[in-house]
């Protein structure tokens, strides 16, 4: 049962995102480049699930593994991965960086994904193909000690990020929820959700989009619009999304 335990709780905290700080953060250049940052932030749960271990557990091998590493996205896949992908993701994989930090000792896990667009049409294709990308391989070799250590998977984080429509184009931001796409979601993770509220464990999200020009319309009440009009904020998290997923819809014009 040892074995099986330690495998098991890296299973809750790293596969799905209802136990993690989200934060998303779009930099929008006057060139039409854009930054785009999907942060995950798994410590809050990783320290209140560490406690339910024993000391035979905490004494183990992956227990102690600790991780810093920044690379190229594309350098993260497996070779079985890459020589399915289309010239246009493979560009898409140069184009993004990801960074783990990791050490359940201390409590923390961290991931990070980075992808500079360079402009309105890349941002658009990246969106649009990051999940399906990152569903297939990529950050989990990342948190491995070894071939054997298959429990770790994070890259599901990024993969469940797939609810979302998008209309983009030099004046405006829209993105609605696919309630259909959402509410499948749900279903994956309804369980795990379930147990990070019975442990109060919090699930924040929030959204930055910088803009190289003020703002002219935004349509969400929740969203802050910064003093000079070009930073949009949106913080709520996953429960009140659960409750309204519209909350999460942002339809900005500039």
């Amino acid at each position: 049962m040892k074995k099986l335990y330690f495998p098991v709780i890296l299973v809750l905290i790293f596969c799905l995102s209802s136990c993690v700080d989200i934060e998303e953060h779009y930099d929008f250049k006057a060139d039409g480049s854009c930054a785009v940052v999907y942060d995950f932030d798994m410590s809050k749960a990783v320290s209140v699930l560490m406690n339910l271990m024993s000391d035979s557990v905490r004494s183990t091998p992956e227990f102690g593994m600790v991780k810093d590493t920044t690379l190229n996205f594309y350098t993260a896949l497996p070779d079985t991965t890459i020589d399915k992908m289309t010239p246009d993701e493979i560009t898409m994989a140069n184009s993004s960086r990801l960074k783990v930090k990791m050490n359940l000792k201390n409590n923390l896990m961290k991931v990070s994904l980075t992808h500079d667009a360079k402009n309105i049409n890349d941002l658009k294709y990246y969106l649009a193909h990051i999940s399906k990308l990152s569903s297939i391989g990529g950050v989990n070799a990342l948190t491995k000690n070894n071939k054997k250590s298959n429990s770790f998977d994070p890259q599901q984080l990024i993969a469940g990020e797939d609810y979302y429509i998008y209309e983009i184009t030099e004046k405006k931001f829209y993105r609605i929820i696919d309630l259909s796409k959402f509410n499948a979601f749900l279903k994956r993770t309804s369980s795990t959700f379930a147990m990070a509220k019975a442990m109060l464990i919090e699930t924040p999200y929030k959204v930055v989009l910088n803009f190289a020009k003020p703002v002219k319309k935004i349509d969400n009440p929740k969203a802050i619009l910064s003093a000079d009009r070009r930073r949009v904020t949106l913080q709520t998290s996953m429960d009140d999304i659960i409750k309204n997923p519209a909350s999460m819809n942002l339809k900005i014009d500039f």
